[in-house]
């Protein structure tokens, strides 16, 4: 399987260098990363909200060694926050965050994650829409539970990620629902061990369906992080059995995937939100899109092949 070698890859300084210098690599990333500044993406929300699609926005970076760096962070988004208030769009245009980003990783680095994020999530709440803290490899996730349920003691529609290939996950997705979360489930994009995640599609599949009905059946408010046909009609079944409204649940999907998919929910009354990644530090995000799907890596080695 080659996802595992391009997660690995994803941690490699010369193949970053690599393909950074390639010149078609800017090409291809744009089909995934919409901008680099604030000024390139809004105009990408205005679009995509006038089609009826909500979104999600993700300044990318993960990789910090210094404090300095993670405060950096904190103002990007701050600054995304003036921005979207500007569109008065409300909860149709929240924000994803990765702790690491924050100084999760950090001497410390637990409690500078939490002092980072906190005064985007007050900003977030201020202008109407709420973040979402996105899930990291599995060491990370105790921390990232802990911040949020801090962050839920004044912020309770703040949100979290949890990933289905995960042994953990549905001890996880029971607690989150029992709490009356919000919950993105995605299928997991790291590069994890066979002690602790599931390592065949099939498996992963399966314990994905498993977490959704936990989700489905439970307090909280379920998003669907999915791009498989199958699980997204599985989906709508599990929230029919569960006597949940269209407004009781959400899809979301990433920008430069599925986009016909993503209008086709949206006419049929879901809320339909897209996962619009921005910024200058895109290798590790990139990578993981390459890795989650054969024909991302297709369509990257063909431009590749016809630029060469």
């Amino acid at each position: 399987m080659l996802g595992p070698v391009i997660l690995a890859a994803s941690r490699s300084d010369r193949i970053r260098r690599l393909i950074s210098a390639a010149p078609v690599t800017k090409q291809v990333v744009d089909r995934f990363i919409p901008g680099e500044r604030v000024d390139d993406i809004v105009p990408v929300v205005r679009e995509l909200t006038g089609r009826g699609l909500d979104v999600t926005m993700d300044v990318v970076g993960e990789d910090i060694t210094r404090p300095e760096q993670a405060a950096a962070a904190r103002d990007a988004y701050l600054e995304l926050i003036d921005r979207l208030k500007e569109l008065e769009l409300g909860e149709r245009a929240e924000m994803s965050v990765k702790l690491s980003l924050f100084g999760q990783a950090l001497d410390g680095g637990h409690d500078l994650a939490l002092a980072n994020v906190r005064p985007v999530v007050e900003a977030a709440a201020e202008i109407g829409t709420t973040v979402t803290l996105d899930a990291e490899d599995h060491t990370t996730l105790d921390s990232m539970f802990a911040i949020h349920d801090e962050l839920r003691r004044d912020f309770p529609q703040t949100g979290c990620v949890i990933q289905a290939y995960l042994f953990r996950t549905e001890a996880d997705a029971r607690r989150l629902a029992e709490n009356g979360s919000r919950v993105r489930l995605v299928k997991g994009a790291y590069k994890e061990p066979a002690d602790v995640a599931f390592q065949q599609k099939a498996e992963i599949d399966k314990a994905y369906v498993r977490v959704l009905k936990i989700l489905m059946d439970g307090e909280g408010y379920p998003m669907i992080g999915s791009h498989d046909p199958r699980l997204i009609s599985i989906a709508q079944e599990l929230a029919h059995r569960a006597g949940r409204k269209l407004d009781e649940y959400e899809f979301q999907m990433l920008y430069g995937i599925r986009g016909d998919e993503h209008l086709r929910l949206a006419a049929e009354g879901h809320r339909m939100r897209v996962y619009t990644a921005y910024g200058t530090d895109w290798y590790g995000y990139f990578m993981r899109r390459l890795a989650e799907k054969p024909a991302n890596l297709r369509f990257f080695l063909r431009a590749m092949v016809s630029k060469g």
